[in-house]
């Protein structure tokens, strides 16, 4: 039986621990899984690795190609690869006729389930309340099962938190985050009115599937933002250089207030919608129309929401339109908020907080290595660092080379090599054009 499935009490002085098992941790797991003088062990505080199971839409895929896998681009030749995992369950030849880079987002949870059960250092239901670090340097977590690891060495991917509105938080009531969406879809189609907040992808992915059922039941359906438009993502290559070493390099040595003002000024690079999709929604629209459906839809851009409150049976929400400067009311019984996520530190580190790198809001700072503590060699982080590299730390592209990175950093030697330049463009004065001031 695999280390997946057992839990036994584990005595031995790892080289490394892995808190959180998303696809990064996972990834990482995978790369350090052929390293001999690696000893690593992963704690997962779920019962599996479903990778957003609330939003496994049917039709929907991954907005980067399957190469963008747990280990393909720091190594290719992996057993752990996406295309090892269609070999292994018979779909290798299904999905080259199918014609697309981009897998299904059930396809790839899946892919995720197949990696973890198959690996020995993955360890479910392990639930991480207390880390200390010993008199003897070495760093003790105890899980809420009351097991304990010891290690040399930690590495966050507890990843990030779905955020709701606090008005909304404040209000009670049944309002859904999209994280949450499919559990409660059936309940949501029996509202009168559904409003949907936010213009990012999972937003518009439960904007598209309600409107597409909504022939099927009695509802209008209201989508806002507070976005000037329901934007499609920037998806050219030039633009797609934004996610490599260098431009993460780049953007590390910027300042933290231009490095704040540039996450605010590249939402369309990651916050908007897939082209396919916004042509989705208004072939659906047409199609809706011609088969004389309706559509019962309002979609309102520029609308801020400023105040919900909840009376039992629907919210009341009061909305700002940002460009007209009115304000108005709206009344709806259902709410789904793609309002994004958010990277908390864990309450678990407060046993070492005086060991970690902090800014003055309380964010983990990662240097080059993702490392996060005053060492810069024993603490590191997976998809917590947006504000230091940039909107790359969440994009599964970028996820083999941080692992990749990790791998050589916690072993002191080049396990894999990494890519430092990838991009036909520079990121700041090319050193063949610095001269000194005049």
């Amino acid at each position: 039986m695999s280390a997946f499935h057992t839990q036994t009490q584990d005595q031995r002085l790892h080289d490394v621990l892995g808190i959180g098992l998303g696809p990064f941790n996972l990834g990482l797991a995978a790369l350090a899984d052929p390293v001999d003088d690696l000893d690593a062990v992963f704690l997962e505080a779920r019962e599996d690795v479903r990778w957003h199971p609330g939003m496994l839409l049917p039709d929907a895929t991954l907005q980067v190609p399957f190469l963008a896998d747990l280990v393909t681009m720091a190594d290719p030749t992996s057993r752990w690869s996406f295309l090892a995992f269609l070999k292994a369950t018979d779909r290798l030849y299904p999905f080259y006729v199918r014609e697309s880079f981009n897998p299904l987002r059930s396809e790839y949870d899946d892919y995720l389930t197949w990696v973890a059960e198959r690996l020995p250092s993955v360890r479910l239901g392990q639930r991480v309340v207390n880390l200390e670090r010993t008199d003897e340097g070495v760093y003790l977590a105890t899980a809420a099962t009351g097991q304990q690891w010891r290690a040399r060495r930690i590495v966050l991917g507890t990843g990030t938190r779905p955020v709701l509105p606090p008005c909304v938080r404040d209000a009670g009531g049944p309002a859904v985050h999209t994280a949450g969406y499919l559990p409660a879809r059936e309940e949501l189609q029996r509202s009168r009115t559904i409003t949907v907040v936010g213009s990012g992808q999972s937003a518009a992915e439960v904007y598209f599937d309600l409107l597409a059922a909504s022939p099927d039941h009695d509802y209008d359906l209201v989508w806002l933002t507070r976005s000037p438009r329901f934007f499609s993502m920037e998806y050219s290559k030039l633009t797609l250089e934004l996610t490599s070493p260098e431009y993460s390099a780049y953007f590390q040595s910027l300042p933290a207030p231009t490095r704040e003002q540039l996450l605010r000024e590249q939402r369309s690079l990651y916050k908007g919608i897939s082209g396919e999709l916004v042509d989705a929604i208004s072939d659906l629209h047409y199609r809706l129309r011609v088969q004389g459906h309706g559509p019962r839809t309002t979609l309102v851009s520029n609308t801020s929401l400023v105040d919900a409150r909840w009376d039992g049976s629907a919210y009341e929400l009061d909305l700002h339109h940002d460009e007209t400067g009115e304000s108005f009311g709206l009344r709806t019984d259902g709410l789904v908020l793609g309002t994004g996520y958010r990277a908390e530190l864990p309450a678990f580190l407060e046993g070492v907080r005086d060991r970690l790198h902090l800014d003055d809001t309380g964010r983990l700072l990662a240097d080059s290595t993702f490392a996060v503590d005053v060492t810069g060699r024993e603490i590191f982080v997976q998809n917590g660092e947006e504000h230091t590299h940039g909107f790359v730390a969440p994009d599964l592209g970028m996820g083999a080379h941080r692992s990749a990175t990790l791998v050589n950093a916690l072993t002191g030697r080049t396990v894999y090599a990494v890519e430092k330049r990838v991009a036909t463009q520079t990121f700041g004065v090319p050193e063949h054009l610095r001269r000194e001031p005049a």
